[in-house]
């Protein structure tokens, strides 16, 4: 992953269902992938204290994709 030209690897756990029919008999598979990033190695640490304790932006990020393939005829 890069942010800000900055790269780091990122390990993501992969979930794949399917395939299933979709109702137009196309068949598909369903991706997805799940991880997290400490933001701050990316060098964004840019924060604000909140008044009742701690701070307005999460050190960790989650990261969620879903991704879906149709195979072609």
């Amino acid at each position: 992953l890069t942010i800000r030209d900055i790269t780091r690897p990122v390990q993501l756990t992969v979930e794949v269902e399917g395939p299933a029919t979709d109702p137009w008999g196309g068949e598909r598979i369903s991706v997805t992938a799940r991880g997290e990033i400490d933001r701050e190695e990316f060098g964004l640490t840019w924060n604000v204290a909140l008044e009742g304790g701690g701070v307005l932006v999460s050190k960790k990020v989650a990261l969620e994709i879903e991704a879906q393939a149709v195979r072609a005829s």
